[in-house]
């Protein structure tokens, strides 16, 4: 009994300090981190100014604010990112993405030499980029997007330079999901996934559904410490996919 008492203060223990938000919001959310990379061209560096990256989807627009500042892009090669920007949006259908630039701070250095990078009036509301995924509730991802220097760099053969940015946008799952229903609601169990050492805990609603969102993919023991006078119940080996939500369907919780 003693046992059993210091494994659920445990377990209390990282509900408390490693759970994740399960308001109802987080059933119709995505959280989306931008990152960008770049392929290479022949330049000294490639400083861009991203003043914000507009993720269009069937829930309509959301705006991603990039705070950091100029990149020199051409340090961000091989398989190398930097991080843009990461906001929760509604879960959805992406139509388009589009990628806006500062007026200024964009510029190229060819042989040690800086030149200002001009953008074309047509392009202020930034760079459309065409994408067709869905971010499915719950899920993790990231959106990276590679410039190609050597396309985007136009030398107009009077010593300037025109920036036409030819970028791939590249949505990537990068977490799963995992959900349920308790029978009865009334047992009000906590919930506890448990991969490894790492624990992530959440409660059961007053219907009875538990929800994990932005699970790492694995193996997972999921454990119910319900209300007395219900007795723990373990679940094992259940299986997170990245990019997609799995159901553990109803767990009947017992008195005996």
């Amino acid at each position: 009994m003693k046992k059993l008492f210091l494994f659920t203060s445990i377990l209390s223990l990282c509900f408390f300090s490693c759970k994740k938000d399960n308001s109802g919001s987080a059933g119709s959310t995505s959280h989306v981190t931008v990152k960008m990379t770049d392929s290479p061209g022949s330049f000294d560096a490639v400083i861009i100014n991203v003043k914000s990256v507009v993720i269009v989807t069937d829930k309509g627009e959301q705006t991603l604010n990039v705070n950091g500042g100029p990149v020199d892009i051409l340090r961000f090669r091989a398989g190398k990112d930097t991080v843009l920007a990461g906001q929760d949006i509604p879960a959805g259908t992406i139509q388009q993405i589009r990628v806006v630039l500062n007026d200024s701070g964009n510029r190229v250095v060819v042989g040690g030499i800086p030149y200002d990078l001009t953008t074309p009036s047509g392009q202020t509301s930034g760079v459309k980029l065409n994408v067709h995924d869905t971010f499915t509730a719950g899920v993790d991802y990231t959106l990276r997007l590679d410039f190609d220097a050597a396309q985007s760099i136009v030398a107009t053969g009077n010593g300037k330079y025109i920036l036409k940015p030819v970028i791939r946008a590249i949505p990537q799952a990068v977490s799963g999901a995992l959900t349920g229903m308790v029978n009865p609601a009334t047992s009000s169990p906590k919930v506890y996934a448990i991969m490894g050492t790492d624990t992530v805990g959440t409660i059961a609603d007053a219907t009875g559904k538990f929800y994990f969102p932005g699970l790492a993919s694995g193996s997972y023991q999921v454990r119910f410490v319900p209300v007395s006078p219900y007795v723990t119940k373990t679940v094992n080996s259940v299986s997170v996919t990245n990019g997609s939500v799995t159901d553990m369907g109803t767990i009947t919780i017992s008195t005996q």
